[in-house]
This record gives structure tokens, C-alpha cells and sequence, in this order.
């Protein structure tokens, strides 16, 4: 047999993923649910960017930043599902060395800009509930479109060292990943070299980007409640906490989620480790499916267009 070079066998060598370890007799009605939503994130997010594409009334900020999310929920579903089905289904577990590190970018970065994203929109919220007559004039179409490329440039430049990194590593040991699709400290622990530096950097940006992106958001929110406490009368204030009620369910079901994959990962040692696993492939699958229903039970605009489109088709 012709010994290979580390750098040659890296190249050659796919990972194999396991899917969801210790419930292997279980997974083919693991794949019906994620299925299910998988299928609800295709359908809700094309539609939102069906809706507002087609409708000039919505070209306004809160909705071009929704149809944002909605583009960036529409990768983050379909980077990591098929594959994780596929193992699920039919036991296709082998996923290429270079596949592996390009689904684990598209992973982190676009995970980075839905973050990004998320405090556009709480900014959003604040202008309009605090300088509603200036709402149009501050945040103009040519300012959205600079905050969304700068939303897609951090997630890149910040994310772009990971599969860099990893490239440096040798994986002489097992090519065998404990999970449904290839996250950045899986693949990193598989390395039987020296990992400091990706270690720290993965930890790093994670506490850059969630801890910067938490403060702006809380910042916004902590402003709209001074102003929201200080408008007389309950209707209005009940009409202005309404405005935010969909974002707020959004951060909720995006962070909450992601905060308990990441300190699971480093430091949850007790937690079983498909528990780990389903959730942390779940975090990646619920928020692009639920996000276009919040946003259509909870914003009119959105939920009579749904109606109208669905009504005229029939």
C-alpha cells in the first residue's frame, strides 16, 4: 500500500459522519420530523421572499431586512438537512474532506449574518417606535442595503480562518464525526495535532459575535421600553410593544437555543451526547422553519398577502 504524504491524505481522505450516535435504530423516525421541518423552512422562507419581492408596499426596512433572514435561513436549512437526511435514510455517511469544510463555512458564517441581521431588525424596531416620522429618512434604502453588506462581509471575514485552520491539521487518527453534519470543534477534535489556535479562535469569534450582537440588541430593546413606558394610554403602548413581538419570538428562538449548543459543546461533559447532537442539529433546522410563521400570524401586512396569493391561486 503507498504511504501517503499528511498533507496528501488530508486531501484524499472523506470524513464520515455518523448522524446521531447511540440512537442508530431510531433514526428513521429521527429523519420524519426534521423532514417535516425542513420542508415547512422551504415553503415559508420562499414564500416571505416570493411576498415582499412581488409587492412594492413591502419594500419598506422591517420587511427588506425579513426577506434578508429569509435568504439566509433558506442556506442554513439547505447546507446542512439533505445531508443529515441522506444519513438518516439511506446511510450515506461519507462526506469529502473539502465538502466537509465548506458546509462547516456556510454553517458558521451564515449563522454570523443571521445574527448580524437580528440587530438590524431590532434597530429597525427602535427607530420606528422611537422617531416614528423620521423612520423612512433614517433608515433609506441605500443605508439597508450597506447594513446587509456589511452583515454578509463580517459573517465571511470573521468565518473565513476556520476552514484555513483547519487545513493545517493533521487527522492521522479517525476521520469518524460524532455528528449529523461537520460543526467546527467536531472536526477540530478529531486533529491529533495541535489545536490551541483554532480552539481560541472558534471560541473567540463566537463570544465576539453573540456577545457584540446581544449588547446591540439589548441596548435597542432597553431604549424602546424607556420610550414605550413613557407614551400615555395603554393602547398605544399595547400597539408598540405588538410591533416588536415578532422579532423578540425570533431572537428568542435563535439565540436560546445556540447559547445551549455552544457552552454544551465546551462545557456540558453530563449532557448524553446525542442529546447534544439532535439539539444542535435541531438549532440549525427550527429557527429558518418557524421564523416565516411568526412573522405571518403576527404581521398583518404579511399574513393578508399569504391570503390574498393563496386566495387568487384559487
Amino acid at each position: 500500500m503507498m504511504v501517503l504524504s499528511n498533507s496528501s491524505w488530508r486531501l484524499l481522505q472523506p470524513f464520515f459522519l455518523v448522524g446521531i450516535p447511540g440512537l442508530e435504530e431510531s433514526q428513521h423516525w429521527i429523519a420524519l420530523p426534521l423532514c417535516v421541518l425542513y420542508t415547512l423552512a422551504l415553503v415559508g422562507n420562499v414564500t416571505i421572499l416570493f411576498i415582499i419581492w412581488t409587492d412594492s408596499s413591502l419594500h419598506q426596512p422591517m420587511y427588506l431586512f425579513l426577506a434578508m433572514l429569509a435568504g439566509i435561513d433558506l442556506v442554513l436549512a439547505s447546507s446542512t438537512t439533505p445531508k443529515a437526511l441522506a444519513i438518516l435514510l439511506v446511510h450515506d455517511h461519507e462526506i469529502g474532506y473539502t465538502v466537509c469544510l465548506i458546509q462547516m463555512f456556510l454553517i458558521h458564517a451564515f449563522s454570523s449574518m443571521e445574527s448580524g441581521i437580528l440587530v438590524a431588525m431590532a434597530l429597525d424596531r427602535y427607530v420606528a417606535i422611537c422617531y416614528p416620522l423620521h423612520h423612512s429618512t433614517i433608515l433609506y434604502p441605500e443605508l439597508i442595503g450597506r447594513i446587509g453588506i456589511t452583515v454578509l462581509v463580517r459573517g465571511i471575514v470573521l468565518l473565513f480562518p476556520f476552514p484555513i485552520l483547519l487545513q493545517r491539521l493533521v487527522f492521522c487518527r479517525t476521520t469518524v464525526i460524532s455528528h449529523a453534519y461537520c460543526e467546527h470543534m467536531a472536526v477540530v477534535k478529531l486533529a491529533c495535532s495541535d489545536t490551541t489556535v483554532n480552539r481560541a479562535y472558534g471560541l473567540a469569534v463566537a463570544l465576539f459575535v453573540v456577545g457584540l450582537d446581544v449588547l446591540a440588541i439589548s441596548i435597542s430593546y432597553a431604549l424602546i421600553l424607556q420610550a414605550v413606558l413613557k407614551v400615555p394610554g395603554g393602547e398605544a403602548r399595547r400597539k408598540a410593544f405588538s410591533t416588536c413581538g415578532s422579532h423578540i419570538c425570533v431572537i428568542l428562538i435563535f439565540y436560546v437555543p445556540g447559547m445551549f449548543s455552544f457552552l454544551t459543546h465546551r462545557f456540558g461533559h453530563h449532557v448524553p451526547h446525542h442529546v447534544h447532537v439532535l439539539l444542535a442539529t435541531l438549532y440549525l433546522l427550527v429557527p429558518p422553519s418557524l421564523n416565516p410563521l411568526v412573522y405571518g400570524v403576527k404581521t398583518r401586512q404579511i399574513r393578508e398577502r399569504v391570503f390574498r396569493v393563496f386566495y387568487i391561486k384559487r
